[in-house]
């Protein structure tokens, strides 16, 4: 995975370099083999289709990068919903049977471990197996519960409700972990960008540094918009990436809880 094997802004860098020597090559190339005066025939046609291209290409880039940026604000509100749910649960575990020890020994044990494996793995694209067993212990922990009364019964109730927001937040975020734009559409946007790119081959403007700085921007353009879909499509990898203090912050509280009075 290219963001996290290697710094983001290395990597548009990378974009960028592969980008500019394309599309200003290939131009200067033409230039060179067809001459100024034949290219410049094609100045009115081509540039009439190339601007069909690259509008169709922007529209087409701009739906990903808004699409990724949605899902990447979708996922740090699972993020802290799932966060907040783990609180409530530890903070009506000392309204059941027992006190809810043994909820809130495994609702610690799950967030300590989504902040020490379930990040790391989720970097990767991956979910991690320790933080699912620690789901499972505390989900089985709940369920052992026996209300002794209606009081305790409705607290109970309360209680699968907010493992219930915990666990399909969790799928959430692993969900968008992996990325959320299909291999067929990242296929379509590079096959895109090198038609778009390469499209300043057909004309020839009289001024070759003039021709060589629009193409250059254009390619920069190009390339940098990729970037920031390529970033956000991978919300735990990287940088930007999610960050973990909403667990950090749950933690604290729990702990505040536990040595409250």
């Amino acid at each position: 995975m290219l963001t996290h094997d290697v710094p983001l802004w290395v990597a548009g860098l990378l974009i960028t370099f592969v980008a500019e020597i394309y599309s200003v090559g290939l131009m200067l190339l033409t230039r060179y083999v067809y001459g100024v005066s034949r290219l410049s025939l094609n100045n009115e046609v081509a540039g009439f289709k190339f601007a069909v291209v690259g509008v169709f290409y922007a529209v087409t880039l701009a739906f990903v990068v808004i699409a990724v940026w949605e899902d990447y604000r979708d996922t740090q509100g699972a993020v802290r919903d799932e966060a907040k749910a783990a609180v409530d649960l530890h903070r009506f575990s000392y309204a059941l049977p027992q006190g809810g020890s043994e909820i809130r020994k495994h609702l610690v044990t799950y967030i300590k471990d989504v902040r020490e494996y379930g990040w790391p793995a989720m970097s990767l694209g991956k979910p991690s197996e320790q933080v699912a067993k620690d789901l499972r212990l505390l989900t089985a922990a709940v369920l052992a519960v026996q209300p002794e009364d209606g009081r305790q019964n409705t607290l109970f109730q309360h209680s699968l409700d907010l493992l219930t927001v915990m666990t399909d937040n969790r799928n959430e975020r692993l969900d968008s972990s992996d990325g959320s734009v299909p291999p067929i559409l990242w296929f379509v946007l590079i096959v895109g960008g090198l038609i778009t790119l390469g499209y300043p081959a057909f004309f020839a403007a009289s001024n070759v540094v003039a021709q060589v700085l629009m193409t250059a921007s254009l390619a920069a353009l190009v390339a940098m918009s990729l970037l920031l879909g390529l970033a956000f499509d991978f919300p735990f990898t990287g940088d930007p990436h999610i960050s973990v203090y909403p667990f950090d912050e749950a933690l604290q509280q729990m702990s505040d809880q536990a040595s409250a009075p």
